[in-house]
């Protein structure tokens, strides 16, 4: 009976995605400029939110179509993307690293999602090169 909300879901999931996608690039240019709102509790809170929204969203539609998971290698690729852009953000947020490391894990979790978004939307592991 899920599968009657797959639309729903999936306009869900792509519109939560690129919330959290624009959230991490305000917070990430604000951060390396100084500023100090980015690391605030309730901008953390709300991004976690957000990334939950998105997880919750992604577990749905496997559970929808649980064969998709290997039978399409675009979506391994978007899953492993994902978490190289999770833990190169972690880098690009975190005080205590260089400001030119920040910067760098910054650019390169940017480029990650832009990646991601484009397996998602070309469903083919080479995204934007296919």
């Amino acid at each position: 009976r899920m599968f009657e909300f797959y639309p729903q879901i999936k306009l869900f999931h792509m519109s939560v995605a690129l919330l959290s996608g624009a959230l991490f690039a305000l917070r990430g240019a604000f951060a390396l400029g100084g500023a100090r709102w980015p690391q605030a509790l309730p901008v953390k809170l709300l991004s976690y939110g957000i990334d939950t929204a998105l997880l919750t969203a992604a577990l749905m539609l496997l559970t929808i179509l649980p064969w998709a998971m290997f039978a399409n290698g675009w979506l391994a690729a978007k899953l492993v993307l994902v978490v190289v852009y999770v833990v190169l953000g972690v880098f690009a947020m975190r005080p205590g690293r260089s400001q030119r490391t920040r910067a760098l894990c910054y650019i390169a979790a940017l480029l990650v999602f832009a990646q991601v978004y484009g397996i998602a939307r070309a469903h083919n592991p080479l995204g934007w090169l296919a």
